[in-house]
C-alpha cells in the first residue's frame, strides 16, 4: 500500500501579505497543491492524507469545490482528511453539507471515528477540531489501535502546548502502523518510518526556511509496517537566510552587488533574508529600503557597527562631550545594548559638531 501524506496546506493564505509577491505566493499555494494531486496519480498512490489545515480559514463554497475538483482528477486514490485548528468545524461551516467526490472521505467528528477500506485492508482513524485550541494530550486509548490484522492509520493535528500537545514516548508505545501528523510546519520523522510532520507543502513565512513537500510511503500488507518514508521536495520557492560581511570600505553599490550576486547563485525566485555583518565607515549609511523595495527579500537587518577609532576621537575632544562620553560607554567588555549605546551617541554627537562647525 501506497501513500502521500501531507498537511497544512493552507488554502487561502496571502502569505507576506505586504510585499509585492505576495499574489503570487497565495497561487503558489494552490499550485503545490494541484502538484501534490498529480504525484499522488502519477506515482499510484492508494492514499492521500490530509492531516488538517487544508485551508488558512473557514473555507467558502469556491474552495471547496476547487480542491474537490482536483480531488476528482485522481478517482483511484482514497483521500482521506481532518480538519485542523485553522479550518475547524464550526456549526454554519459549508464543510458539514459539502458533497465529496467519491473517493473522498473527511472525518469531521471531534471525537475519535475511523474509515475502513477493505480492499486494502486499512483503516483510518482520526478526529477534527471543534475549536481553536486542545490543551489536553491524546488520551492513552487513542494512541492504541486494535489488534485485528489491519493496518492502522492514525491521523492526528497538534504538537505543541495549545494544539494537541504530543509525547513521543507515548506515540513511539504506540501500535498504529503509521502516524500522520500535521501542525508543525516543518517536515520531521519524529519515529522513523513511523511518525511524522510533513510540514507546509509551501513554507508561509520567512521563518520557514529549507525544503517543504511532502511524505511518500508504503506499508507492507503482511507485515503491517511502514517499508520506506521518502520526502518529496514540491514547494515552488524557500526563505533563505544568509549573512552578508562587510567592510569599512564596502559602499552602497558593493554591498547591493554582494546581495544580488548571493540571490543569483541560488535563485531569483526564492525570498530572502540578510543580516549584514561587519565593521562599516561611519559616514556610510546603507540604502536598505531600496534594496527591500528592488529585490525579493522579506527580512534586510543590519547589524554591522561604524568603525570608529575611539582612542583618536578621544585625544581630539578630552574635555568636551564626545570625550566625557567616550570615557562614561567605552568599556574593555560592553553588552551589545552598551556597543549601540555608545556608536549611536558618538554618532550624533559628530553629527551635530560638525552642524555647529
Amino acid at each position: 500500500m501506497r501513500f502521500i501524506h501531507t498537511a497544512d496546506i493552507h488554502w487561502g493564505m496571502v502569505p507576506d501579505g505586504s510585499k509585492p509577491w505576495s499574489r503570487e505566493r497565495s497561487q503558489a499555494i494552490r499550485d503545490t497543491f494541484a502538484q501534490i494531486i498529480a504525484a499522488a496519480r502519477d506515482r499510484s498512490v492508494d492514499f492521500l492524507f490530509i492531516s488538517g489545515d487544508l485551508f488558512h480559514r473557514q473555507p467558502l463554497q469556491r474552495d471547496l469545490k476547487e480542491v474537490n475538483y482536483l480531488f476528482s482528477t485522481i478517482p483511484a486514490v482514497h483521500v482521506v482528511i481532518i480538519a485542523g485548528n485553522h479550518d475547524r468545524i464550526q456549526n454554519n461551516s459549508p464543510l458539514l453539507n459539502f458533497k465529496w467526490a467519491p473517493n473522498v472521505t473527511y472525518l469531521t467528528d471531534d471525537k475519535m471515528q475511523s474509515v475502513y477500506f477493505e480492499d486494502f485492508g486499512v483503516e483510518v482513524h482520526g478526529f477534527s477540531y471543534h475549536s481553536p485550541e486542545i490543551r489536553e494530550k491524546p488520551a492513552p486509548e487513542l494512541l492504541e489501535a486494535p489488534e485485528d490484522g489491519r493496518i492502522h492509520i492514525l491521523m492526528l493535528h497538534g504538537g505543541d502546548a495549545s494544539h494537541l500537545p504530543i509525547d513521543r514516548a507515548a506515540l513511539n508505545a504506540s501500535n498504529y502502523t503509521y502516524i500522520a501528523l500535521g501542525h508543525i510546519h516543518k517536515p520531521e520523522v519524529i519515529l522513523e518510518r513511523k511518525a511524522a510532520f510533513p510540514g507546509s507543502p509551501e513554507p508561509l513565512d520567512l521563518t520557514e526556511t529549507g525544503r517543504h513537500g511532502v511524505y511518500l510511503g508504503s506499508i507492507n500488507p503482511v507485515t503491517r509496517q511502514v517499508e520506506s518514508l521518502e520526502f518529496l521536495p514540491l514547494c515552488r520557492s524557500q526563505y533563505i537566510s544568509l549573512i552578508v560581511n562587510i567592510t569599512p570600505h564596502t559602499t552602497n553599490m558593493e554591498l547591493e552587488l554582494k546581495i544580488s550576486q548571493e540571490m543569483e547563485k541560488r535563485g531569483a525566485h526564492h525570498i530572502y533574508r540578510f543580516r549584514i555583518r561587519g565593521m562599516r565607515d561611519p559616514d556610510v549609511e546603507f540604502d536598505l529600503e531600496r534594496l527591500l523595495s528592488k529585490y525579493r527579500i522579506v527580512e534586510l537587518i543590519d547589524e554591522s557597527e561604524p568603525q570608529y577609532d575611539f582612542s583618536a576621537l578621544f585625544a581630539e575632544h578630552p574635555s568636551d562631550m564626545i570625550g566625557f562620553y567616550i570615557r562614561a560607554l567605552d568599556k574593555p567588555d560592553p553588552s551589545p545594548v552598551e556597543k549601540k549605546a555608545l556608536y549611536y551617541g558618538i554618532n550624533a554627537l559628530l553629527r551635530t559638531t560638525d552642524e555647529r562647525s
